[in-house]
């Protein structure tokens, strides 16, 4: 079977390009190849593909820039999801998509499970949702998978961040008011793996049962604070972390004070879901073991 991934350098794509090796041949184009803000270059690459699967890994994830590049997160993260999906149709193919959970406003009192209602806070979350939506409607086999503060060995994210400005700083100010669970990006790639596997042995009635929507995170909560002060501890790190509010840190989008996403839908498929505790130190020792964090 042939699987097309895209965005295979970013930090969920990366372990994917390990994780989904063994269901099939995988086709993996750079970015200057299949650049999801080109439309007419990603139908192409579908079409000359011609796979099997879609795994959509690629996004717009600056969420502040966003709110003044709307234009171009909607297309890279509602138009390009969409074309996937009228595409996947034409060639009879499913589609894996990842999305957000910024796609609700946080006001909620526990866990968002799959059908609480979306609301998004800002720019970033409404261009996911309207991703969502897309594939949704195309009528095709899919799975959207919403997951939840994602760092990992590379990229962009919060664990790298912190790694960074604790060599420099003897204390950082971070936001302590915004709870969540912290998700590895690997996490993520090997229950993607677990959930095609099952997919690709149960063939048209399984997504017919089991097709949509799923939440994916870490078991667990903290608040960014939290988070931070997990990392400097597990690193043997002096860096002090002084709370302080959203409010206090004004960044340009609003996001949710409440991330946390129940899991347990997706858990009852495909096994059990670490703890972010846990998570956080196999990272850490994966990444010692390999030979340390691929930090910009």
């Amino acid at each position: 079977m042939r699987i097309l991934l895209t965005g295979a350098s970013g930090q969920v794509g990366h372990e994917l390009a390990r994780s989904l090796r063994p269901l099939g041949e995988l086709v993996m184009p750079g970015r200057g190849a299949c650049d999801l803000a080109d439309l007419d270059q990603l139908r192409a690459v579908l079409r000359a593909v011609r796979p099997a699967l879609i795994v959509n890994a690629a996004a717009y994830t600056a969420v502040d820039r966003a709110e003044a590049e709307g234009a171009l997160a909607l297309r890279i993260n509602a138009d390009a999801p969409a074309l996937m999906a009228q595409e996947a149709r034409a060639l009879g193919a499913a589609l894996l998509h990842y999305s957000t959970d910024y796609v609700f406003d946080g006001s909620s009192g526990g866990a968002y499970i799959e059908t609480d209602t979306p609301a998004p806070l800002n720019v970033y979350g409404q261009s996911k949702l309207a991703g969502e939506q897309a594939i949704a409607a195309a009528g095709i086999p899919h799975l959207i998978l919403r997951t939840s503060w994602l760092y990992g060995m590379r990229g962009n994210n919060f664990l790298l961040t912190m790694l960074r400005l604790a060599r420099d700083r003897a204390q950082l100010r971070i936001v302590a008011d915004q709870h969540g669970a912290p998700t590895w990006s690997r996490t993520v790639a090997d229950a993607s793996a677990r959930l095609l596997g099952l997919a690709l042995a149960g063939g048209a009635p399984w997504w017919e049962r089991h097709g949509g929507l799923y939440h994916l995170s870490s078991q667990g909560q903290t608040s960014w604070a939290g988070f931070a002060e997990a990392i400097f501890a597990a690193t043997g790190s002096s860096c002090q972390v002084i709370p302080i509010t959203a409010a206090e840190y004004g960044a340009s989008a609003r996001r949710p004070a409440n991330s946390l996403l129940d899991s347990s839908k997706l858990m009852a498929l495909c096994g059990p879901l670490p703890d972010w505790h846990a998570a956080l130190a196999d990272c850490l020792a994966t990444a010692a073991a390999s030979g340390g964090l691929a930090q910009d």
